[in-house]
């Protein structure tokens, strides 16, 4: 029988998530510059979905990999931070080069030793929170996630503006906008700053049968025996996680065609830019990606309301609603030609994504073998680097066929796409079964009713220095 774990206190589970802050500062960077990154290389509209490629490839291959190995893991560091501080390490030398790039290969290369260095940081982050928190806690610990990858977004969207307001002006060798460099150089080390915080301030649990655990490991070891886990554990997917993978797919599928055109539609739809290299088309992708930390902004806002929300209908039909939100805020872009009415649009994505990134993984961790955590929560990834390849190999071809490889409203129409995807998935929550519910009012609250204690069944890690 699994261990009842201790209640966490707020300061603990802030530790606990700090981490997520750089690895989203690391991913917004990405998702709002990348686009734009790859046109000033000369990359067509049409192009720019393939070069996009990187970011599920290696989600799809790293992301359960990395979960099952971490499944397996103990050592000084315990069992997923090991992963944490590899992938930020790796990560911020690749954030660091990536606004050098004098060329398409280039970008896409160090996109592809970004995207890999971040999912080995980000899944096991996901297994770090159920392996920590009793099922009571869950929510919350989810929600302390969508909090801090609201804050590490909304910083990281906003810095290339914030750059430029502060004078900073002109372009690398190649034409990248200096404000992008220099926001990508200091989300190298905001990065790994923010993971190292959490791997030197929180311990992890060790497992309950040390004996048990280390001949497992022993049996499993191997390449053969790695991919036999990943196949098996797929093959007895829970009928939970099989509901929600039809929602994922089609909330990221939304979330992609934003990703992608956003920047690119606030450009040309409300901008009127019709030259790549002109400063009206910077101007425009700069505010698009200001408009990106609004959502987020409103992620960390709305982050804590999402759990009473929740206690007070359901944790799926919360789910269900915040995805309306942003699906009518996608939609509603049609319609807006003003830049400053572009915030409302951001409003409804910034609840859905408030709810996208707590939602679905609190339901997921009801559903799931404790000991099997890590694994399952990389195949989860699938459902969400899936539709990203989709999106990938067909967006391109998508355009050329329909609107032809240089309409510049392709890229709002691309954004319609999302919000019509993110409404299928809203339907979609209402088919899941959540077996797992918790009383999820009782999370918001708890440390105002227990005082704190110390964990003293956690067996602590070698003192790093900045433990206490």
């Amino acid at each position: 029988m699994t261990q009842r774990r201790p209640r966490m206190n707020f300061r603990e589970m802030f530790n606990m998530n700090f981490g997520f802050l750089g690895i989203q500062f690391g991913w917004g960077l990405q998702l709002a510059n990348m686009s734009a990154i790859y046109q000033r290389l000369g990359a067509s509209p049409d192009e720019v979905p393939i070069l996009w490629l990187a970011a599920p490839v290696t989600g799809l291959l790293v992301q359960p990999i990395v979960g099952a190995l971490s499944d397996r893991t103990w050592g000084r560091l315990g069992r997923r931070r090991p992963y944490f501080l590899v992938g930020a390490i790796l990560a911020s030398i690749a954030l660091f080069f990536m606004p050098t790039s004098s060329a398409l290969w280039m970008a896409a290369s160090l996109l592809w030793i970004l995207d890999a260095s971040i999912n080995i940081s980000m899944e096991p982050f996901r297994a770090f929170v159920a392996d920590k928190l009793d099922a009571g806690q869950r929510t919350a610990g989810f929600v302390m996630q969508s909090f801090f990858i609201g804050i590490g977004a909304s910083l990281a969207n906003a810095l290339p503006f914030l750059f430029r307001e502060m004078g900073v002006t002109g372009n690398t060798a190649s034409g990248i906008p200096l404000t992008v460099k220099y926001s990508f150089q200091a989300g190298a080390v905001v990065f790994l700053l923010a993971v190292l915080w959490t791997v030197f301030t929180t311990s992890e649990h060790p497992p309950e049968d040390m004996a048990a655990f280390e001949r497992e490991r022993r049996e499993r070891s191997g390449v053969g025996a790695l991919f036999g886990e990943i196949g098996g554990a797929m093959r007895a997917m829970p009928r939970t996680m099989k509901q929600l993978a039809v929602v994922q797919f089609f909330t990221w599928l939304g979330l992609f065609c934003m990703w992608m055109f956003f920047g690119l539609t606030v450009a040309t739809h409300v901008f009127g830019a019709t030259d790549t290299q002109s400063e009206l088309f910077a101007q425009g992708t700069e505010w698009g990606g200001l408009m990106f930390s609004v959502y987020s902004i409103v992620c960390f806002a709305v982050a804590f309301l999402l759990p009473k929300v929740a206690a007070a209908t359901s944790r799926k039909m919360t789910h269900a609603a915040a995805l309306v939100c942003g699906a009518a805020g996608l939609l509603s872009v049609y319609f807006i030609h003003d830049r400053y009415l572009l915030v409302l649009t951001m409003v409804g994505v910034g609840i859905a994504w408030a709810s996208i990134l707590s939602m679905p993984f609190a339901i997921l961790a009801g559903a799931l073998p404790a000991h099997r955590m890590g694994v399952y929560m990389g195949i989860f990834n699938f459902f969400i680097v899936i539709p990203e390849i989709l999106a990938s190999l067909t967006f391109g071809r998508l355009i050329r066929g329909i609107w032809g490889a240089d309409n510049p409203d392709a890229s709002l129409y691309m954004v319609m796409i999302g919000g019509v995807s993110l409404l299928v998935a809203a339907l979609a929550v209402t088919r899941v079964d959540d077996v797992g519910e918790p009383d999820a009012a009782e999370v918001i609250d708890a440390d105002a009713h227990e005082r704190l204690t110390v964990q003293g069944s956690v067996q602590p890690v070698p003192s790093s220095g900045l433990q206490g």
